[in-house]
């Protein structure tokens, strides 16, 4: 079990106790997934999608005082700057975090109630919206539907997605049923599309965001999230803007890719980031390579990484750049280098292998 008995039952104390808790949660579909459990499970408290914690951290303590917390819930966030944590504590407010990336206990500071199923069982791969059904699914069982479409969208099929099956037989439908990845649920279902919808729903201004979100934290079923209407118009339009600008972009990523090939390397620039979708993409069409998808912005490189083992590779890789960060999982990651540092990062990925 990735969290145990005792986690769980301590997690539900601390909801119970938690008037106007504020949920800072990844800015995917495994955080906003988890989010939207515990907030319709407790039915109170503000969520924040957090972008890019490495920063200073001022504007999630702005909200911290602007919502009046009484409770910080922290969900799939592998880490925040030094910074932010120090002045966190100064609140004297608990916090909850739960996760599931592999990091050093040491990282975490004392006051902090930390949840990782790393620490129970080192090969533990289920995502946070996962640890998240755990905690509420005795009361919650009309939300599977959330945990299939957070956990897909994080390249994992939960142990109850045979229940969710018969209750949302329509939207389960797949040309492939035996031996099903969660690539093959996610890129070929209904509820698949739901996740996409979402995460590209994501990618939007922040009012468009908030009432995305508030649309998600009433909604009776999954059903209402694909029938298109005057309350979800809005993340429905930027899926479909997304989406023409995603499937340009694969087209284009797939059009250089021999079959002899182990990596496959694709670099791009825009306006909406999407290297970690288009690595997803990627990986699901060429599942035996290495894939290596680099966005640029201001002078910055987004990078994200696909293949067995590229967590290890990479970060050994970004150890010997300057300026450069970057984590993840085992077979998924993500990093950040200086523009002019791709081409030494390329070979030395090629390198490496």
């Amino acid at each position: 079990m990735p969290l145990t008995k005792k986690q769980i039952s301590e997690i539900r104390e601390h909801l119970d106790k938690a008037q106007n808790p504020l949920f800072l949660f990844d800015n995917d579909q495994d955080g906003l997934c988890s989010f939207l459990l515990l907030r319709r499970f407790i039915r109170t408290g503000k969520g924040f999608p957090v972008k890019n914690a490495r920063l200073s951290g001022k504007d999630y303590l702005r909200k911290i005082r602007e919502f009046n917390s009484d409770y910080v819930f922290i969900l799939d966030v592998p880490e925040f700057s030094e910074e932010f944590l120090n002045e966190i504590e100064k609140f004297n407010l608990p916090v909850v975090w739960i996760d599931h990336h592999n990091i050093p206990k040491n990282k975490i500071p004392k006051f902090v109630n930390y949840y990782n199923p790393f620490f129970n069982k080192k090969s533990s791969n289920e995502p946070v919206t996962f640890l998240c059904w755990q905690i509420v699914e005795k009361s919650q069982k009309q939300d599977s539907w959330l945990g299939v479409v957070g956990c897909v969208a994080d390249s994992f099929v939960p142990n109850f997605y045979e229940d969710f099956k018969k209750d949302y037989l329509e939207l389960s439908l797949i040309t492939r049923e035996k031996n099903l990845s969660a690539f093959d649920i996610f890129y070929g279902s209904e509820i698949g599309r739901i996740s996409r919808i979402l995460g590209f729903g994501l990618k939007d201004k922040t009012t468009n965001v908030v009432n995305m979100m508030k649309f998600l934290m009433k909604v009776r079923s999954p059903h209402e999230v694909l029938l298109e209407n005057k309350d979800n118009k809005s993340f429905h339009r930027r899926f479909s803007e997304i989406e023409k600008k995603y499937s340009a972009l694969l087209i284009k990523a797939k059009q250089n890719v021999s079959q002899d090939d182990k990596i496959v390397f694709f670099k791009y620039a825009g306006d909406v980031s999407m290297s970690s979708e288009i690595a997803n993409g990627l990986s699901y069409l060429f599942p035996e390579k290495y894939v290596v998808v680099a966005y640029t912005k201001n002078g910055r490189i987004n990078i994200s990484a696909r293949g067995k083992n590229v967590r290890e590779k990479v970060l050994k890789i970004i150890g010997a750049l300057e300026n450069a960060t970057g984590g993840g999982h085992e077979n998924a990651v993500g990093a950040q280098i200086q523009k002019e540092d791709l081409e030494k990062f390329e070979e030395m990925f090629v390198k490496n292998l």
